[in-house]
């Protein structure tokens, strides 16, 4: 698994994952909208971790600019 998501990608999912998970318990979005908002959170969440997307493997597409 080589990595594919830069640094400032991964700031950005970090802070789509919070203002999704805010959104989610200060009861803004809920139902099943919430639940989907959560798991997108998760999956932000992770990408950044891993430092790897899958949508950017399948696309081709990497942002970060290191050598791997």
């Amino acid at each position: 698994m080589k990595k594919n998501v830069g640094s400032i990608d991964k700031i950005i999912r970090y802070l789509l994952a919070a203002v999704f998970i805010i959104l989610f318990f200060t009861h803004v979005v809920v139902g099943i909208f919430g639940y989907i908002l959560l798991a997108f959170a998760a999956i932000f969440i992770l990408t950044s971790l891993f430092s790897f997307c899958p949508i950017w493997w399948l696309l081709k597409i990497k942002t970060n600019t290191a050598k791997n």
